[in-house]
C-alpha cells in the first residue's frame, strides 16, 4: 500500500493511498489523533509517525467503486418544520 501525507495544517496530516483520501492525524497537545478515511477515530499514538505506521497496519483500504461510503445507518435530516426555535418572547 502507498500512502502519501500531506501537511494540511499546523496540527493536521492528510493521508491519501492512490489518490483517494486515506484518513489524518490531528495533533492534539503530546498526543496525535489518528482517523480513517470516515472520521472513525482510530486512537491516539505518542509520535506522528507512530500514528503513521498504524494508519498502515489498519489497511487504510481505497475505496470501492459502487460500495456505500459508510457502514453506518442512515439518519434522516430533520426538516425546518421538526427543528425546535427558541421563544423570543420575553419573560417577565
Amino acid at each position: 500500500m502507498n500512502i502519501t501525507w500531506k501537511q494540511a495544517d499546523h496540527d493536521v496530516y492528510v493521508a491519501t493511498t492512490d489518490g483517494e483520501y486515506a484518513g489524518f492525524v490531528a495533533v492534539d497537545g503530546a498526543s496525535h489523533v489518528l482517523h480513517d478515511r470516515h472520521s472513525r477515530r482510530l486512537g491516539s499514538y505518542p509520535s506522528l509517525s507512530a500514528a503513521r505506521t498504524a494508519l498502515e497496519s489498519f489497511g487504510a483500504p481505497a475505496p470501492v467503486a459502487g460500495a456505500p461510503a459508510s457502514t453506518a445507518p442512515h439518519r434522516p435530516r430533520r426538516s425546518a418544520r421538526n427543528r425546535r426555535r427558541p421563544s423570543t418572547a420575553r419573560s417577565r
